[in-house]
């Protein structure tokens, strides 16, 4: 058993040492790649002053050359050498292999001119390209990386007359462990001493505290909010409730598909048929001619410079700077996207599901409304949030914001009493007021009535005699009911929100926010396996997004096509697994980002297209030698150059 402990706990280890060495590795990557871009840049200045200044052979020219392209292009040849060892070569580091080799040879052809230039510059640009897309994918997910942490560090286990603090790991099934307030629970168990108010909304998402006493079961993960309680563990950490909801992301995110950007899935199939098209330019020909000797010269220049004409270059640098344009001006907005393949997948969602608690409500509870038996609403609110100063519970907080007076009113509170699973009582002046829940009612004989509120329903005796009751809930945010309404106008034909509160409470929100569908009373797998089959329902291409800010989300943004994030209050794990997080908790952002997603991938389709017209019109010229090379410049960095400026246009947000 402690063996198997020590191992759990070497894993945890591990897993943790491990994230920190892949995120400095890509912090690495990226300033390694950095430093080649600009070094090879100083170096081709250098090769083209000595090009101009010296009279030199083509292959001095070459071995001048070689240098900046083999530092800056190394890594792409090694892609090119891979993909063709593995089977894979039709990709675009073989086309860039490819394009820059042939200009490299051009220059030894009979009355050619040296195109080393050419062949640096191209795969200078290349990298660039890789550059930006890598930065933009690496910094927004290093950003909130270090983040992550939900698993609780220490147990207060009881030792005799002492308490050891050691680690959940190490805490056996049957141990005694001591929760104060403000811990999270490190393990599953039941209550043996005491009793407190659980906060749930990060496990589970539902909004109201659970009250807790002797016998009670208690789950890994939940905060202690109030008093002191011991627990008699029943799992061991590795089979606790955090350690399965871990599990579920780690899995979850192996099962989740990784969809490629459109430049690769593009030069899967524009590689293939501008090589053997290529192939075909420079050997047919000559061989149909009846003098190959002769003619096989001429049209391998031809071949060649279709090669460096059909050099995607526009396509490598435009695409990537287009999506990472559009992650820039949406970061602007208050969404960070973690990467160009999520924009593509934000841009196909038309099912949208929302967990209910911090997503689409506050997660805070308030006052919403008071009914008074006795009295008025405002005497009746300044009774119970006298009662309720001592409180350390939510709603005694909300009673407290919904009338700030009380602590400044004079009044005297006296023999405050908290009736474990049933409220507070206490002498305010001369009167003895309960403030609590039906069980409290009962039990001093108040004659108490139901309300026809859906939320938490406070009743208020006074002397015995019901005065009344306080209905207090979780409010919707103001910008709900927009956020659907716009998601509806974009074509997302299914809204769906999953609640771990209970029915008739997410049936009240559902109706509120005209929703298509609601599931309440869930725990995470719950929503994990409605997610899953709404996933085999999905119609053609489309996605499904998930919208959440719990650590009970997190599973469930990981299986998502799209994981969705609340990041201003949101918790660490949900903002880890999600792809997009909106940074100020607001879902209106959400239609917003699928605006911005569907502007960002026009863009790029324009550039792709535009690159590809002007392209096959230079490449039919170059195939009957009407092609000169200010053609080809043109056709390479003259169309790069006009789509990186499309492509600056993401970085403008205009969405209606």
């Amino acid at each position: 058993m402690a063996n198997s402990l020590h191992h759990q706990h070497e894993d945890c280890c591990h897993e943790h040492e491990h994230r920190h060495e892949h995120e400095h590795h890509e912090e690495h990557s990226l300033k390694k790649q950095l430093a080649l871009i600009i070094a090879t840049s100083i170096l081709l200045i250098g090769a083209v002053i000595i090009e101009h200044q010296f009279q030199l052979s083509t292959w001095q020219l070459l071995l001048i050359y070689l240098v900046p392209y083999l530092l800056i292009g190394h890594e792409t040849l090694e892609e090119a050498w891979e993909g063709i060892c593995e089977g894979d070569a039709f990709n675009e580091h073989f086309l860039m292999a490819i394009a820059t080799i042939g200009a490299l040879c051009i220059g030894f052809l009979p009355s050619a001119e040296t195109q080393f230039p050419e062949a640096v510059f191209v795969m200078l640009f290349f990298q660039v390209g890789e550059l930006f897309e890598g930065y933009a994918e690496g910094k927004s997910r290093e950003s909130i990386a270090h983040l992550m942490d939900i698993r609780p560090d220490i147990a207060h286990v009881v030792q005799g007359n002492m308490q050891e603090d050691i680690k959940p790991e190490q805490v056996a099934i049957g141990d005694i462990i001591v929760i104060r307030p403000g811990e999270k629970v490190p393990l599953d168990g039941i209550v043996t001493t005491g009793h407190s108010s659980l906060n749930t909304v990060a496990l589970t998402g539902e909004s109201i505290p659970r009250d807790i006493m002797e016998g009670d079961e208690v789950v890994s993960g939940c905060v202690n909010l109030s008093g002191v309680i011991q627990v008699r563990t029943t799992k061991s950490f590795g089979e606790s409730t955090v350690s399965k909801i871990i599990d579920l992301v780690e899995h979850a995110t192996e099962r989740k598909s990784k969809s490629e950007t459109f430049i690769t899935k593009f030069a899967r199939i524009y590689t293939p048929i501008v090589v053997f098209a290529a192939i075909a330019l420079a050997l047919l020909p000559p061989l149909f001619s009846g003098n190959f000797t002769e003619t096989f010269p001429s049209w391998l220049y031809r071949a060649l410079m279709f090669l460096v004409v059909s050099c995607p270059c526009a396509l490598v640098i435009s695409v990537p700077l287009t999506f990472f344009g559009g992650i820039g001006g949406a970061s602007r907005k208050g969404i960070l996207i973690k990467g160009a393949n999520y924009m593509d997948m934000l841009s196909k969602i038309d099912t949208v599901v929302f967990d209910k608690t911090g997503t689409l409500t506050h997660g805070q509870f308030a006052v919403e409304a008071v009914h008074p038996d006795m009295y008025d609403e405002h005497h009746l609110l300044h009774l119970a949030a006298h009662v309720e100063h001592y409180s350390t519970h939510p709603i005694g907080a909300a009673l407290r914001d919904a009338f700030p007076d009380e602590a400044t009113d004079g009044c005297i509170v006296s023999d405050t009493e908290e009736i474990a699973g049933q409220g507070i009582r206490a002498k305010v002046g001369n009167d003895l007021v309960c403030v609590g829940n039906t069980k409290m009612m009962d039990a001093i004989g108040a004659k108490w009535h139901d309300c026809h509120h859906v939320g938490t329903i406070i009743h208020v005796a006074i002397n015995g005699i019901y005065a009344g009751h306080i209905v207090i809930n979780d409010k919707i945010k103001d910008d709900s009911a927009s956020a659907i309404h716009a998601l509806k106008s974009l074509g997302v034909r299914r809204t769906v929100m999953l609640t771990g509160d209970r029915k008739e409470v997410g049936e009240d929100v559902a109706k509120k926010l005209l929703l298509t569908e609601y599931h309440a009373e869930l725990l995470p797998d719950d929503k994990v396996n409605i997610v899953e089959k709404m996933l085999q329902e999905k119609v053609n291409d489309n996605a499904l997004a998930f919208v959440g800010d719990g650590i009970n989300d997190a599973p469930v943004l990981a299986r998502a096509d799209v994981g969705i994030a609340m990041g201003g209050l949101g918790s660490d794990a949900a903002i880890e697994a999600a792809d997009v997080v909106l940074m100020d908790d607001k879902p209106s952002k959400i239609p917003l980002a699928i605006r911005i997603a569907r502007r960002t991938i026009n863009i790029a389709k324009q550039n792709v297209w535009f690159a590809i017209g002007v392209k096959i019109a230079v490449l039919i010229l170059a195939t009957f030698g009407l092609a000169t090379m200010w053609m080809a410049v043109f056709a390479d960095v003259g169309v790069t150059v006009l789509a990186v400026f499309n492509a600056m246009r993401a970085l403008k947000i205009k969405v209606s």
